[in-house]
């Protein structure tokens, strides 16, 4: 019955999504008509304040009984009621959108009797296997994947999440320091001037909701062009960058960005998160006359290929050669998402830079030096940047990340790079065992130690790493010579300052990162 009641499940979902692309068709048939966009700005809470800049009043959202009112101020909204909030490690295996094959992987996973967790994502489904405690080691994880392995369920490039779950009766609970009023509905926020959440400002209207999960997300609904005001400027910052029309492909990669990712997380009630996961999204203190008068001046305004919006990424920084996607994420090629240099055309740099090039330029006081048609490099510091790492950092780095202490580093091997120079597989041989990582996850594995002391994710996956040796050859560090911030995927948002400030239009930057693309009119 418990599979029956799971697959059932996994078709319903079906179901609803079916519905939803015919709803999604019809607003984009709708000309002329700018759709709201929903953010969620705290995506998964326990407690959280809202509120209004001026009178507020805040809502059931489905009967519209009001439960408090307000002005200039923040009331307190917390989880509620009988719930229990449990944070379990998972495997993921598999994201697909065909229903029919998650289907099947989810009946052989059960046929194990393994726990399984199907979690609905942009479309599709993500499947997951097992369930472990958060303070799980890595060992015993590794175990378990090892096995899911020899069973068919599962490849080496399946990796570990923390999923939170909440279990039991949830309620809202509303008080403002005089009353409390509680409800198992979604609570609204309307306010005559901006709404707040957790003090943070923002235009159009709050809202309080369950996610997935059970707990609780506080969301952000607003006009979409309204919305791209506070992106822009966080996305590419109008000081320094106050090239407009590298700022107008910014706000036409962001609004395209957002357009065809509209109900990507829509079981947790919103549409994006706030964040690098998606777009960063500042509310309306992030604001700026120069990126919003950019939002204005292309309002509409969308990349497409053959009809269709195309999937907008963007990076800070490529370092010299854009990334293809399927170098970075496991995916089929998109054929607008090619590398293309960050030259001007025949003064492009190798697809795969010498280690020498990249220690020549390589200069962590001043990593500006401009090399002839290169966009990148009189606008973004981290176009060449080198880290280095003491023995015991990298031995501390790694075992961070395995969640176990792997001892002495005796080897960092990179096995296979893309055309891009890009490293694709990445070896780790230590004294406790040898790891593997692939693609972008290498940037969360191998973290650098920031200014603060504190571990960070390298800043891209273009580069070489050598061993540090002492006068008896012995390895006392690693260090790192790379280039580029970001995945390297789509625009590269210094480039496109630096082709702005050589006399590009916001058109010819979109067309050289993006290629066969056209720009269209949506509304």
């Amino acid at each position: 019955m418990k599979k029956f009641l799971k697959l059932f499940f996994v078709f319903a979902i079906v179901s609803i999504l079916s519905l939803q692309g015919n709803w999604n068709n019809l607003a984009e048939a709708s000309e002329g008509e700018e759709p709201t966009i929903r953010i969620g700005v705290m995506p998964s809470e326990e407690l959280l304040t809202v509120g209004g800049v001026g009178s507020f009043d805040i809502t059931d959202k489905v009967t519209g009984e009001i439960l408090s009112t307000g002005s200039n101020d923040e009331v307190q909204v917390e989880l509620a009621g009988s719930s229990v909030v449990k944070t379990n490690y998972r495997l993921q295996v598999a994201f697909s959108t065909s229903n029919a094959y998650i289907a099947d992987w989810l009946q052989r996973a059960e046929s194990y009797g393994y726990p399984t967790y199907i979690e609905e994502y942009n479309n599709g489904w993500r499947l997951l296997i097992g369930e472990f405690p958060s303070d799980a080691s890595f060992s015993v994880r590794n175990a378990f994947k090892n096995e899911i392995i020899s069973k068919g369920l599962g490849a080496s490039d399946a990796y570990w999440r923390l999923i939170t779950t909440v279990e039991g009766e949830s309620t809202i609970k509303v008080s403002d320091g005089e009353t409390a009023k509680t409800t198992t509905n979604p609570i609204q926020v309307i306010s005559s001037d901006l709404v707040t959440i957790n003090g943070k400002k923002y235009r159009g209207i709050a809202e309080v909701g369950f996610n997935s999960s059970g707990a609780l997300a506080g969301i952000n609904e607003l006009p979409i062009e309204e919305y791209l005001y506070g992106v822009v400027p966080r996305e590419l910052p109008p000081v320094p960058y106050g090239e407009l029309e590298a700022q107008k492909s910014q706000a036409i990669a962001a609004r395209t960005y957002a357009l065809s990712n509209m109900g990507k997380r829509g079981k947790d009630g919103y549409d994006l998160l706030p964040t690098t996961s998606d777009q960063v999204y500042g509310g309306f203190e992030a604001e700026h006359p120069i990126s919003n008068g950019a939002v204005d001046g292309t309002r509409g305004i969308v990349a497409t290929y053959e009809g269709k919006l195309i999937t907008a990424v963007f990076n800070s920084t490529s370092g010299g050669f854009s990334a293809n996607n399927e170098d970075v994420w496991s995916s089929d090629p998109v054929p607008y998402l090619r590398g293309v240099p960050d030259a001007q055309r025949g003064k492009a740099f190798e697809h795969v830079p010498s280690l020498e090039v990249f220690k020549n330029h390589s200069n962590s006081k001043s990593l500006r030096a401009a090399k002839e048609g290169d966009f990148e490099a009189d606008w973004s510091k981290y176009h060449r940047w080198n880290f280095e790492w003491t023995a015991e950092e990298i031995s501390d780095v790694l075992s961070t990340s395995y969640n176990i202490e792997v001892g002495k580093v005796y080897e960092i091997n990179v096995n296979e790079r893309s055309s891009s120079g890009r490293v694709l597989e990445i070896e780790f041989v230590t004294e406790n065992g040898t790891f593997y990582e692939y693609k972008d996850r290498i940037r969360t594995t191998l973290k650098y130690i920031n200014a603060s002391g504190n571990q960070a994710s390298l800043l891209s996956t273009l580069f070489h790493i050598e061993p540090v040796k002492d006068q008896n050859k012995e390895i006392v560090g690693f260090k790192v010579y790379g280039g580029g911030w970001g995945h390297g995927v789509g625009l590269s948002q210094t480039g496109a300052v630096g082709m702005a400030e050589k006399g590009a239009t916001f058109e010819e930057i979109l067309k050289h990162y993006y290629q066969g693309i056209d720009l269209e009119d949506r509304y």
